[in-house]
């Protein structure tokens, strides 16, 4: 199938950053979210990595403009009836994805790929009871999406080969480097880095060395690029936090993977990170 539309469900940070990813590459993209609002920042963002890429003569004036007009803003699930692939990037929550993909279901051609953004719930739980679970694979980009170049491809227990090897090529076609996983949960790099998130924080917890200094020393001593704590705050604690949750709950609450309460507390003081100018560090100085 030759792939020209696309569909991004959800236009927060990572939907925009997929949505510009898929631009790029000449797909024409429906970016759907019901908030306007959210809609609206999400086109601030993306003219803004173009006005950056301009700047440094990346592209040219002409290129920028070409690639936002590819990107069209929607509000309705059913402005996705003739998209050839949908990629679902809303919250990490299981009843919120599984009503999506329902949707889809009934909305979109029989052969279109449906695809689920997410970083931890086991893909054959979303596709579960769904006709047609032979499409819906999970599509695990990294935040943020234009940079980041790695893409889980994820097999569900009914995916079937031929959209398996699609959705690869989708991801090469990206600019992507894809890695095919079998369905677990965390899949590969979520299940490696959770003991890296909740060892920096039972170490905090412990009163053994501060934030700053936990992330000093990963960078400078580990080669880490980003310390544990500043990697939350970019990535967003409630999304961690969530991801966590989901691996704890999925492993049969093992040990390695418990969440932290100190995490649950920022989450509950709305502590979030970047997204909301406070989280283990002050952006609002």
């Amino acid at each position: 199938m030759s792939i020209k539309t696309v569909g991004v469900i959800g236009a927060g940070t990572m939907g925009a950053g997929i949505a510009l990813v898929c631009a790029r590459k000449g797909h024409q993209v429906m970016l759907l979210d019901a908030n306007q609002a959210v809609l609206d920042k999400a086109l601030v963002y993306l003219e803004s990595i173009l006005t950056k890429d301009v700047e440094k003569n990346k592209i040219s004036e002409q290129e920028m403009t070409e690639t936002l007009e590819l990107v069209h803003l929607v509000s309705e699930m059913e402005q996705l009836a003739d998209c050839d692939i949908v990629i679902e990037a809303v919250p990490e929550r299981l009843d919120l994805k599984k009503s999506i993909f329902s949707q889809l279901s009934g909305i979109c051609r029989e052969d279109a790929l449906l695809l689920t953004n997410t970083s931890s719930i086991s893909i054959t739980e979303i596709a579960g009871g769904l006709s047609h679970p032979e499409r819906i694979l999970g599509f695990h980009f990294f935040n943020p999406a234009p940079v980041m170049p790695l893409v889980e491809v994820i097999r569900g227990k009914k995916s079937s080969e031929e959209n398996v090897e699609m959705a690869y090529r989708f991801a090469q076609e990206l600019g992507k480097v894809p890695v095919l996983v079998t369905d677990t949960p965390g899949f590969i790099v979520n299940r490696i880095a959770r003991p890296y998130y909740n060892e920096a924080l039972r170490i905090l917890g412990d009163h053994v060395a501060g934030v700053e200094q936990i992330d000093r020393i990963m960078k400078l001593a580990g080669g880490f690029k980003m310390g544990p704590f500043e990697l939350q705050d970019m990535i967003g604690i409630d999304i961690n936090f969530a991801t966590t949750k989901s691996v704890y709950t999925d492993f049969f609450h093992e040990g390695r993977f418990k969440p932290s309460r100190i995490q649950q507390q920022m989450v509950q003081s709305g502590s979030l990170g970047r997204k909301t100018g406070e989280g283990f560090y002050d952006y609002n100085k």
